[in-house]
């Protein structure tokens, strides 16, 4: 069996995969925690599905959060016996990268391009709705032309409320329509709607730039099921999209 972990600013994700099958997934808050109490929650979800950490052959990690980098390559190597790959600065990925700076690509959306265009191939689209927004675009040739950066649904939706003395704290679920009636759905329509135009909008400008009109768009990330539900551009949501590119990227890797 093989660990992988992404770890981001706001969230941890883990995966175990027996081979090409994603066994389980767990989600921890990216906290201020040592390595192990992180291994406590870890242990308490491998036992409830039987699994022993003797049964885990290898790790890999993909980070955004540097400060929590240490911790985990210790706490795995402490606790499963192996030190774990990262994805970083020379390791094998499948892909042409055409960033100016490869180094400046986040891991996790490495990891999301290479499981994008392996199950789903390519040309296409992948867009990331966690804390921040990412769309990366990859060609039917394989090279990761660039993507762009942008604002993240519940970062923004914290970010109205907290800015504006009498705008409460809304639930992210998109209202019947648009006009709202209500200070409520006004704000669930500015966001979730907004949002979604933005979504739209982005899609199309990187399609028509990049001379990919068919490239198909996969979307990953906590909320992007309530994205998907909105929009009329997105052909897939694969929410372990990420996780599934680091086991590739392991195996890939593999010595």
């Amino acid at each position: 069996m093989v660990i992988v972990f992404d770890i981001g600013n706001t969230n941890i994700k883990m995966g175990v995969f027996n081979g090409d099958e994603l066994s389980d997934t767990l989600r921890m808050a990216s906290a201020n925690k040592t390595g192990d109490e992180y291994w406590l929650l870890i242990k308490d979800m491998l036992a409830l599905k039987n699994i022993s950490a003797r049964d885990v052959e290898g790790a890999i990690i993909s980070s955004v959060n540097p400060n929590l980098n240490y911790t985990f390559e210790h706490m795995v190597e402490t606790y499963f016996g192996c030190k774990p790959m990262t994805v970083g600065s020379g390791i094998k990925t499948g892909l042409n990268v055409k960033y100016d700076n490869p180094r400046e690509l986040g891991a996790d959306r490495v990891a999301g391009c290479v499981a994008a265009s392996k199950i789903y191939g390519a040309p296409c689209i992948v867009i990331d709705c966690g804390t921040a927004t990412t769309f990366n675009v990859i060609s039917a040739d394989g090279e990761l032309l660039g993507g762009a950066i942008s604002f993240g649904l519940k970062a923004a939706a914290e970010s109205l409320s907290s800015s504006a003395a009498r705008l409460p704290k809304v639930e992210l679920s998109a209202p019947k329509r648009a006009i709202g009636k209500t200070t409520i759905t006004n704000m669930q329509s500015g966001i979730i709607y907004g949002y979604s135009g933005m979504i739209e909008s982005m899609v199309a400008r990187l399609k028509a730039e990049a001379g990919l009109p068919d490239a198909k768009v996969i979307a990953t990330g906590g909320i992007s099921d309530i994205v998907n539900r909105c929009v009329s551009v997105i052909d897939v949501v694969d929410r372990t999209l990420t996780l599934r590119g680091l086991n590739i990227l392991y195996k890939l890797n593999k010595r």
